[in-house]
């Protein structure tokens, strides 16, 4: 009789406890971006469905043949679930033997999805923010806020820290909590305005909105900085976008496709996708009075690239729960 082949099941906690560093993720995002530069990967656009309003269901599948990673992601946003306490993003990931095509595992997918898309910030950062930023601000500081200070901080010599939450006992928390782990000051703040004026890099990570009320004014955002927009433009009114200088993305096809889908509506059309900037085929900073924007939507890459090495990690360490196919 043949073997019975089977799957690796990791759970958001076995996922977890492969303990793979911010480090090892921004390294592995960065190098399926460059795949992409060079047009080595597959990743279609992504489908969903919409049970509630400004929610989503999208099914992510990649190929990065580089990296041997092929699968998908199947992955929920609800704001409203906050309400609930219930997080915002939740989901499943399937890797797939790229040789045969069979199920190599399904891990959850929250934790590498904060991960990673702090990750595409930072990679963004690299190539576009001052090598000397000091400085940050984080709007909303839930799972992606915190992944995002997180990932920056690896990358940057950060000294001074403000934080924005609509809820101020998140805010006040999340300074607590982040100044432990990355040994930095963080100030929590009571305006958008107070993470925005003067600082180096900026982060909003709030929901994403079809339709928001922006807060972030033109004019708040520095000569010189940087800010990546997790939220797409929900923080950002149109006039303060206009003053970028450079304005990326990681993937200009798909954010054509939500264009047409009512988003962005007052967002410039980027220059640049991060796998051009990766690969230098497209300037990074040119000047250190720039404002420079990363309009980064989320794409499968960083999933894969992250999922293959949470498998190797959980493999080698015994991590996870053999099912039959």
């Amino acid at each position: 009789m043949p073997a019975v082949r089977t799957l690796l099941y990791l759970s958001r906690s076995d996922v977890e406890k492969t303990a793979l560093s911010m480090p090892e993720v921004i390294a592995a995002v960065e190098k399926a971006f460059h795949e992409k530069g060079l047009g080595q990967v597959e990743i279609p656009p992504k489908p969903g469905i919409h049970t509630r309003p400004d929610a989503f269901i999208h099914a992510m599948p990649a190929s990065i043949p580089a990296m041997n990673a092929a699968g998908i992601k199947w992955v929920a946003g609800y704001p409203q679930n906050q309400l609930k306490n219930l997080p915002y993003i939740s989901g499943l990931l399937i890797l797939n033997d790229p040789e045969t095509g069979f199920p190599l595992s399904v891990m959850d997918c929250t934790w590498i999805t904060a991960k990673r898309t702090g990750a595409a910030t930072a990679v963004s950062a690299k190539y576009l923010a001052r090598p000397d930023s000091s400085s940050a601000g984080i709007v909303a500081c839930g799972v992606q806020g915190r992944s995002n200070l997180e990932a920056l901080a690896c990358l940057f010599p950060l000294k001074k820290v403000k934080a924005f939450d609509l809820r101020p006992e998140i805010s006040r928390r999340f300074a607590e909590e982040m100044s432990a782990q990355l040994h930095l000051e963080i100030e929590p703040v009571s305006t958008v305005a107070q993470a925005v004026q003067g600082l180096d890099l900026v982060v909003t990570s709030g929901p994403i909105l079809k339709d928001p009320q922006p807060a972030i004014e033109p004019g708040w955002l520095a000569e010189g900085a940087f800010a990546s927009l997790v939220d797409f433009d929900s923080y950002w009114q149109g006039a303060a976008l206009l003053q970028a200088d450079k304005l990326s993305t990681d993937d200009i096809p798909q954010m054509s496709y939500y264009r047409k889908e009512g988003y962005f509506r007052q967002t410039p059309e980027p220059y640049a996708d991060l796998g051009e900037l990766v690969t230098g085929k497209k300037p990074g900073r040119q000047s250190p009075r720039e404002r420079t924007f990363a309009v980064n939507l989320g794409l499968a890459l960083g999933d894969m690239a992250t999922a293959v090495l949470i498998l190797r990690q959980a493999q080698e360490k015994g991590i996870g729960t053999a099912l039959p196919l």
